[in-house]
């Protein structure tokens, strides 16, 4: 008798599997869904969506670092905070460690960048010495055209030999434009060449409100960008080159018998500061992308338009230092940690973890870490197979309502599809619970 059951069970799970199917067959638009909340405080919600597994959309670009645009919020008004008050064109604070923004002025205006271009010229050159397209100790014959670019000069000689190490610290540390000429040139063969890939890379890195006309930094209508994409390329150059920032941290450097110093003065300060990079033109006013890190937590500020070299200087140490004082950064989950582990139907398992392959880290205004509110939403049900690095959600850090951050939500591990029989029971159970 017992036996029979059983075998009724299986019976009764099959035609009610099979029924499944052909009703879902006949009704693809049926919703189907739901939505969990996590965090530093708890809360679940529910969202229609269609079962199964989904596609990641294909990005846009391939930046390594978080690509904010005007929607992005900023800490400082979230938290109706007032930051410093400035004399310049533009600036903009971040904290690279988290990505968030936390505070900004003009942040979408186009402004000369001077020789903070040098920063996007860097990065190439970098990229070069990564792909072995050129090497350190490379010796390469100087143009005519590296010589008499005018400007801030490394002074090179034309027809002599210098190596890529050196021309790579005349570019950074005494921002020669000479220096930067002969680079182009060599990584790209010609200072065309190398401008249509300054170009390409700034659209890969998501720089929106960018355009080279050369890689020094040298006047021109239509060589622009803005402090918010400037951070995009500040960050950039941190993350994917940290093997060479020490360049940007070189106090001097002599060449040709003359010394001249690094024009970052911040870096003397004993205050956090270990790069990034100045610049100045008539257009363009004094500016600083000054890069500082403080207790592991990166701050970046880009200051536009002062009036002088002080000003530049006063203005970046008075927004880092407001950002390091106001500010902390709490992590929320490690490297493959998961910040939530929902229902997943016809699976191997019943659970699957979910989270950011990176990790989550969240700055937050100091004295409200306990107010802010951590929610994750799912695209839907759960429906095996499902991959690892698949995108089936986001999490928000939401404070008094608003939110401070958004992350992707990944699974964090690979879901094969149960056996038949585990998928038609699920397909059952999962009937009850639409």
């Amino acid at each position: 008798m017992f036996l029979r059951r059983i075998v009724l069970i299986l019976i009764l799970v099959l035609v009610a599997g099979g029924a499944y199917v052909l009703f879902n067959k006949s009704n693809n638009g049926a919703p189907a869904g739901s939505t969990q909340t996590t965090g530093l405080s708890t809360t679940q919600t529910d969202s229609a969506a269609q079962p199964g597994p989904t596609t990641p959309p294909k990005p846009e670009s391939r930046s390594s670092v978080p690509v904010t645009n005007a929607s992005t919020p900023v800490l400082s008004e979230v938290a109706g905070m007032t930051p410093p008050q400035t004399n310049v064109k533009a600036w903009f604070l971040i904290d690279a460690t988290s990505g968030q923004i936390l505070g900004n002025q003009e942040p979408d205006l186009k402004v000369a960048p001077a020789s903070l271009t040098k920063l996007m010229t860097a990065s190439l050159v970098f990229s070069a010495l990564d792909q072995n397209r050129i090497r350190p100790e490379q010796e390469v014959t100087v143009s005519e055209k590296a010589w008499r670019t005018g400007g801030s000069r490394m002074f090179i000689q034309v027809n002599t030999q210098v190596t890529v190490d050196d021309l790579i610290k005349g570019m950074i540390v005494q921002s020669g434009n000479d220096a930067t000429i002969q680079l182009a040139e060599t990584v790209a063969g010609s200072e065309d060449v190398f401008v249509n890939q300054m170009n390409q890379e700034a659209t890969l890195f998501g720089m929106s409100n960018t355009h080279f006309t050369d890689p020094t930094g040298l006047p021109a209508p239509d060589h622009y960008t803005t402090v918010r994409d400037l951070s995009v390329l500040a960050q950039h150059v941190i993350k994917d080159h940290a093997k060479y920032y020490h360049y940007f941290s070189q106090p001097e450097f002599t060449y040709n018998k003359i010394r001249q110093q690094n024009r970052n003065g911040l870096l003397s300060r004993n205050i956090g500061v270990d790069g990034l990079k100045t610049g100045h033109t008539e257009d363009a006013g004094y500016c600083l992308i000054a890069a500082a890190e403080r207790d592991d937590r990166r701050l970046i500020s880009i200051v536009v338009g002062a009036a002088t070299v002080r000003q530049r200087e006063q203005m970046s140490q008075s927004l880092l230092d407001w950002g390091y004082q106001n500010f902390t950064a709490r992590q929320v989950a490690t490297e493959g940690a998961p910040l939530v582990s929902p229902r997943v139907w016809e699976g191997t398992i019943k659970q699957v973890k979910l989270g950011s392959a990176d990790g989550v880290s969240v700055t937050v205004p100091r004295g409200m870490e306990d107010k802010v509110q951590t929610i994750t939403q799912i695209n839907g049900k759960l429906v095996a197979p499902l991959a690892k690095g698949q995108t089936v959600g986001n999490v928000q850090f939401v404070l008094n309502g608003k939110v401070l951050k958004q992350e992707q939500l990944t699974v964090l591990e690979d879901v094969p599809q149960a056996g038949f029989f585990g998928r038609m029971w699920d397909k059952v159970l999962s009937s009850f619970n639409s």
